[in-house]
């Protein structure tokens, strides 16, 4: 069939206030470019204008600053999920001007064909081509696009001049039978195929393709400070010696890695080790390091979710496609991140908390307990069905006026029951095997930093016995220490004796 061909503008004329719109992408990659951007336009005119106008906005996870930057400066967010990390919306959220609910990335897009937060108005999926019979080259990130897609009463295409068309074959489209229907998914290593490369939809639902020429903007992150540096040489100094004594297999296992300056510092010590063998990922995100270490033959194979890489680094990959073709499996969200497949394969997680307690719990969304900072994103989908679940953060930050290792986190995102190690900047916490008070011993001693050790021995003594010794009264006196004083350190745990 002949498509239509229309502005962004045109594009967003069609979408009315409270309608929802479910987006291709999974961070910056393969998200929109344009429409949302003129979206955001409208919703100012409107407001201007006196009228109310937001929409419900559905991703795969994080976005850019063309949809989740430039439509919360509109204030035209009015529901958001499952995941986000950009300032203006985070502002938002915290000020109860968006509506944001925080979902486990796998299970997004099963609850959306649930019904269980109604129907999708419109999916705008970015694409390198689309043919008449409605076959779709997606780009460098799918997330929950198949679902959105098929659920959507219309459909806009971003047809994305900046992508290639060889990227054909790097997709592994498919999207699960719901229950009771659900049969299991036959992925057993993680370079196996068991999709199509190329979504399929309803061509006659097309109601307009908006022309774009962009990369995804994405920044490259900045060097591993020394912070970065000695968590990543003590994940890697713990993986060697599980490797050496057997704990994991000599063929080795697929790794998990999260997005940021520690997950970089980790990727790179694995490149350097000369101990540790070829490895294959099983993640959602892969970022620059990881073609670095494609290149050196260090990972052999990586099935993600999206291919977070800077601009530099995509154009690098776009003009080397023969060569990494074969190595990078582009899967919807809740493939990418299915519990299923995870502990089938025996992933290897690596995520980062905000902070940690003595006793093996973590926070990774909220600051202080209250302020959303990111979300939970897939670490709840790896975390707890990972061969080894490793969490790792800084000991410290604000030059040590915040000790990231507490008596109580401030919110549990993952309970004591699903981390298996702690690593920080101090050293390597195993816990596998003991009980809370051996936990508690065992974080404190390896990695909190020295000027908190001391406190936390002392809370440890205020706890009235039972399994897990903790003391209500004084649990969370480090946070309410710094909102008074703005140093933990100052908390006097005699006072609650």
């Amino acid at each position: 069939m002949a498509y239509n061909f229309i502005t962004a503008e045109e594009a967003a004329a069609m979408i009315k206030n409270n309608d929802t719109l479910g987006l291709s992408g999974f961070t910056a990659p393969g998200t929109p470019k344009a429409i949302t951007e003129a979206v955001a336009a409208k919703a100012v005119k409107e407001h201007e204008e006196g009228r109310e106008f937001k929409v419900n906005i559905f991703t795969g996870a994080s976005t850019n600053p063309h949809v989740d930057g430039i439509l919360a400066k509109a204030n035209a967010i009015n529901m958001r999920a499952p995941y986000q990390n950009t300032p203006d919306l985070r502002l938002r959220i915290n000020a109860h001007d968006t509506h944001y609910f925080d979902r486990h990335l796998s299970e997004m897009a099963q609850e959306v064909r649930y019904g269980f937060y109604g129907p999708i108005n419109y999916a705008i999926i970015e694409a390198a081509e689309i043919d008449e019979e409605g076959n779709v080259l997606l780009g460098t990130g799918l997330g929950n696009g198949p679902t959105y897609a098929a659920l959507a009463d219309k459909i806009f295409i971003e047809l994305n001049a900046a992508l290639p068309k060889s990227l054909y074959g790097m997709h592994d489209v498919v999207m699960l039978q719901d229950p009771p229907y659900r049969r299991e998914i036959p992925i057993f290593r993680a370079n196996d195929r068991i999709g199509k490369p190329v979504l399929k939809i309803d061509p006659s639902k097309v109601i307009g393709i908006v022309r774009t020429n962009a990369l995804d903007g994405v920044k490259p992150f900045t060097a591993p400070d020394e912070i970065s540096k000695q968590i990543g040489s003590n994940v890697v100094r713990f993986l060697l010696g599980e490797y050496k004594r057997g704990g994991i297999p000599k063929e080795f296992l697929p790794l998990q890695s999260g997005v940021g300056n520690v997950a970089n510092a980790v990727l790179y010590d694995l490149g350097e080790s000369k101990e540790i063998p070829q490895f294959m990922m099983y993640t959602e995100v892969i970022q620059d390091a990881v073609l670095e270490l494609m290149k050196k033959g260090k990972c052999t194979f990586a099935s993600t979710c999206s291919m977070t890489f800077s601009d530099e680094t995509e154009s690098e990959l776009f003009s080397n496609l023969d060569f990494f073709h074969d190595k990078i499996l582009l899967r919807p969200a809740e493939i990418s991140n299915n519990p299923e497949v995870i502990r089938r394969i025996g992933v290897i997680a690596m995520n980062t908390a905000l902070e940690a307690d003595i006793f093996g719990g973590i926070n990774s969304t909220h600051v202080l307990g209250t302020r959303m900072m990111n979300g939970i994103g897939g670490s709840g989908d790896f975390t707890r069905n990972a061969y080894i679940s490793i969490f790792s953060c800084p000991s410290v930050t604000k030059g040590g006026l915040i000790s990231n290792i507490v008596p109580m986190v401030s919110h549990a995102d993952h309970s004591e029951h699903s981390v298996d190690v702690l690593i920080t900047d101090q050293g390597i916490a195993d816990l596998r095997g003991k009980d809370p008070l051996q936990r508690a011993e065992t974080i404190i001693e390896n990695c909190a930093h020295p000027d908190y050790r001391p406190l936390l021995r002392d809370y440890l003594k205020l706890g009235k016995g039972g399994q897990t010794p903790h003391a209500l009264q004084a649990a969370l006196a480090f946070h309410t220490e710094f909102a008074n004083s703005g140093d933990m350190r100052n908390v006097d745990f005699a006072k609650f004796a």
